[in-house]
């Protein structure tokens, strides 16, 4: 865990609701492609980061947990729409960020989700977003890198926004297809997306991607590792 995401617990456990009566805060809201499920979003993510540095005194890892980007709202979507791909099924959520994917499947039905993020604050906030929902949600602190994936249907969004994490996002899920899991990736078309290695399962229209952090992008995909279990044969 680096220095940036490196703090208390006790500071990590109250942030989900701090300030919810301030405009530049967190609020309790629908999420724009899956408006079943609700969670504790920044008005504006980059005055919740300078406010958090502020009281820190010092830097801190960009809140990506206080948005809802758009590859988790795909899975989201997706999942909420074929409930048979988890119900009765253990799922996990990598680089889980607000945890929507793995709320999504909760509320489908998965048997039991996890959630992993490498900031604590991210896992204090699936925490708060998980109860919002009436669901459980079992988030742990780590890098992806780090987990040891146990679980039928593994859900990764937004993870290819660099090359570097790009590369370690497949060798993470390469290694969970390996082990028998189906791998569902949420995905606007990113660059270091590497499509060649993935199947296109289903495709959504995001107008609103201005507001979740990609506005030159409108189309977000929900794709499937080739080879994952169940090939690209879905419902």
């Amino acid at each position: 865990m680096t220095a940036l995401h490196n703090r208390g617990s006790a500071e990590v456990g109250e942030l989900a609701t701090r300030w919810p009566g301030d405009p530049d805060g967190l609020r309790l809201v629908p999420v724009p492609l899956a408006p079943e499920i609700r969670l504790h979003l920044a008005t504006d993510a980059i005055v919740l980061w300078a406010r958090m540095e502020a009281e820190a005194g010092s830097a801190m890892a960009a809140p990506y947990w206080a948005s809802a980007w758009p590859g988790g709202q795909a899975l989201a979507r997706f999942v909420l729409d074929r409930p048979e791909l988890v119900a009765g099924r253990r799922v996990m959520d990598l680089a889980a960020g607000s945890g929507v994917a793995g709320i999504a499947a909760s509320l489908a039905g998965a048997s039991s989700v996890s959630a992993s993020d490498i900031d604590p604050y991210a896992v204090a906030a699936i925490g708060e977003n998980a109860r919002a929902n009436g669901v459980a949600v079992a988030a742990t602190c780590a890098s992806m890198l780090d987990v040891d994936i146990d679980a039928d249907v593994v859900l990764v969004g937004d993870a290819f926004y660099s090359p570097p994490m790009a590369e370690t996002a497949m060798t993470v899920l390469e290694r969970a297809t390996a082990r028998g899991a189906r791998v569902l990736v949420g995905d606007p078309g990113r660059a270091d997306l590497p499509r060649d290695r993935l199947d296109v399962l289903a495709t959504y229209w995001a107008p609103y991607a201005a507001a979740i952090g990609d506005a030159e992008l409108d189309w977000l995909h929900v794709l499937q590792l080739k080879g994952s279990r169940g090939g690209a044969t879905v419902p």
